[in-house]
């Protein structure tokens, strides 16, 4: 069964781009976009993606690896990336689960992130990881 989201089938192998176009990502989505949500964490409300998962090896940057720039703040345990072009956020080591990425939805090629129903809102104020 192909995975679509509008009208626009989600490839297993889909390409991720910033707005420039100077980085371009495969990414390896053999079940489609999983784990879609937002979070209202200081850096998700900011940049306001909508956020999908991928395993750490399902990620192969094809081109721009050098535009890329690192973020982190706070625990220091998410990398947060960005094309330093045109300042698309593109994709994050997460905090929750480093044995993932996630990655903005919006930036993959042909896909509307407000086409996907349901999307969740994480409580990323109160994150999981600084619970006891």
């Amino acid at each position: 069964m192909i995975k679509t989201v509008g009208n626009t089938p989600i490839l297993e192998k889909h390409r991720l781009t910033c707005h420039c176009g100077g980085v371009e990502i495969e990414l390896s989505l053999p079940n489609g976009i999983e784990k879609p949500r937002r979070c209202d964490c200081s850096i998700c409300r900011r940049k306001g993606a909508v956020v999908a998962s991928v395993k750490l090896d399902g990620i192969d940057i094809l081109k721009g690896a050098d535009l890329l720039k690192l973020y982190q703040f706070n625990t220091q345990t998410a990398k947060h990336y960005f094309c330093s072009e045109c300042g698309i956020y593109t994709h994050h080591q997460r905090r929750s689960d480093p044995s993932e990425y996630g990655y903005n939805v919006g930036c993959l090629e042909g896909v509307n992130p407000f086409d996907i129903d349901n999307v969740v809102t994480n409580d990323g104020v109160n994150h999981p990881a600084d619970r006891k």
